[in-house]
């Protein structure tokens, strides 16, 4: 998978604390780790760093947050929030 590609999924915690919970890729370290935010626990200023290998990707990607990730524009916590709930609701932002 290409690095780019990534940044911006949703993704699911299969391991760790924060198991079962969703979260955005907002960055990559290397081919095994990424670093994943949800905006409430893990903010953006301080994303946690996670094994890829631990994560569930779905095939849903936050597009407008990942243009503002790969422009180096600010993301906010609350744009975070928002879409990860309305993705949780099933509904598309």
């Amino acid at each position: 998978m290409e690095k780019n590609n990534l940044v911006g999924k949703v993704v699911n915690s299969k391991a760790g604390r924060d198991m079962h919970r969703n979260f955005i890729v907002v960055g990559i370290l290397n081919e095994e780790y990424v670093f994943i935010s949800d905006g409430e626990l893990r903010r953006i200023e301080k994303p946690k760093k996670k094994k890829v290998k631990h994560l569930n990707f779905t095939s849903t990607v936050a597009e407008e947050i990942r243009n503002k990730i790969l422009s180096k524009n600010e993301v906010t916590n609350s744009k975070i929030k928002i879409f990860l709930q309305s993705a949780e609701n099933g509904k598309e932002v």
